[in-house]
């Protein structure tokens, strides 16, 4: 059986961007775990994306999988994209490329400018080709960076469709393992999302599958989610870190423990 594979940032100017990554003088250790390393994308990196999507900062499977929105979330962005018809012509990054330690790492570090200069050196790169029709930012630090990188001198003349849609996981965030309030914020996330689409749907020309949209319901229906393509993660791979189970966590009996410590339990 023949396993598909990503064989990641193999061309420039990836090469030279992943060679010349930031360090602790740009992402301080006291806002991120830079001890991690940092992850830089998922998705295509040869110009065939029509759809990039931004992301905010790396979670605990990605940083053994090393690539970004490979958990619940991006499972849930999965889904997303194949309401608009896009199954492999995508490409995402974040925000951040370190994961944002403390509930306020990355707030305090929005606006640092060399944190902004290489995340724009990437968005430079993944839209110089000018097959991206459409752009997702997925939460407010996300919009924030796409709306700086408006501001810069290296946009072109016609920028692609852009929709800020509320963060895939930010029902459970907010909602504490309450039932009740889990079931209202995800409404609203999934209202949010049938807007955010459905302004964005009629600027792609050019998706993997013709499709017509469905919008989501008031909860997560079968089929919403999907599951992340094997092409997407680096060779050898096992198939469960593909799939939408809890499989990594960062245990830990004090704040320093849980920040050194990821817990890889293969799922049944």
């Amino acid at each position: 059986m023949a396993h598909a594979f990503d064989r990641g940032p193999v061309d420039e100017p990836f090469v030279s961007l992943v060679r010349d990554y930031p360090g602790e003088d740009v992402y301080p250790s006291d806002s991120f775990r830079t001890e991690w390393g940092p992850i830089f994308h998922r998705g295509r990196l040869d110009g065939s994306a029509r759809v990039l999507v931004l992301g905010q900062d790396p979670a605990a499977s990605e940083s053994i999988a090393r690539r970004i929105l490979v958990g619940e979330a991006g499972h849930r962005v999965q889904g997303l994209l194949a309401k608009l018809g896009i199954e492999r012509s995508y490409v995402m990054v974040n925000t951040f490329v370190y994961s944002v330690y403390g509930q306020q790492g990355g707030e305090h570090h929005r606006d640092d400018p060399g944190i902004a200069a290489y995340r724009n050196r990437w968005l430079e790169a993944l839209l110089a080709p000018g097959r991206i029709e459409a752009v997702v930012s997925l939460g407010h630090l996300a919009d924030e960076a796409w709306r700086a990188w408006l501001a810069t001198d290296a946009v072109g003349a016609e920028s692609p469709a852009y929709a800020h849609l509320t963060h895939p996981t930010q029902p459970d965030a907010v909602a504490h393992d309450d039932p009740v309030k889990l079931a209202a914020a995800t409404k609203t996330l999934l209202h949010n999302w049938n807007v955010g689409l459905q302004k964005i749907a009629p600027r792609i020309h050019h998706p993997d599958v013709d499709r017509p949209f469905e919008p989501y319901g008031e909860s997560w229906a079968e089929g919403d989610l999907a599951e992340i393509p094997e092409e997407d993660l680096p060779p050898g791979l096992p198939a469960w870190m593909r799939s939408p189970a809890h499989w990594a966590s960062r245990p830990g009996a004090t704040p320093a423990e849980a920040r050194r410590t990821i817990a890889v339990t293969v799922p049944d």
